[in-house]
């Protein structure tokens, strides 16, 4: 393993499985042992279908475009362009872009090795 490793988010593929979202995970393609970083983009008022959370990885997400909103178990928080927000593992999580879309970068801690996601139904509280 190299003492560093360059790449470019746009030179991997997007692993999104919906015409909505661009995801690119960098993990693999930097041969992190404890880094996972993921560039994903949200077309406008784009909201996700399904909500996810950690058994171990703790993230922090950066915003480095547009605006909008993250889901954190039951609160709704306004996020907009350079806001930073960590995220315990156990919260569960899903985002909801803005007007002009949202672009963020999840920087993720170490990964079992066996994976750590876990999937959740998701339910978008209403607004009062």
């Amino acid at each position: 393993m190299s003492n560093y490793t360059k790449v470019n988010f746009l030179d991997i593929e997007n692993s999104a499985q919906s015409d909505d979202i661009d995801m690119r995970f960098a993990r693999k393609y930097l041969d992190s042992r404890d880094l996972g970083v993921t560039l994903t983009r949200y077309k406008a008022n784009y909201q996700a279908k399904m909500a996810h959370s950690h058994k171990v990885q703790e993230e922090a997400y950066v915003v480095i475009k547009g605006n909008g909103s993250v889901l954190l178990d039951d609160e709704v928080v306004e996020i907009k362009h350079w806001d930073v927000i960590r995220v315990a593992p156990e919260v569960i999580r899903a985002f909801k872009a803005g007007p002009d879309g949202l672009q963020i970068i999840a920087i993720g801690g170490p990964k079992p090795k066996d994976g750590d996601g876990v999937r959740h139904d998701l339910s978008w509280p209403n607004k009062k």
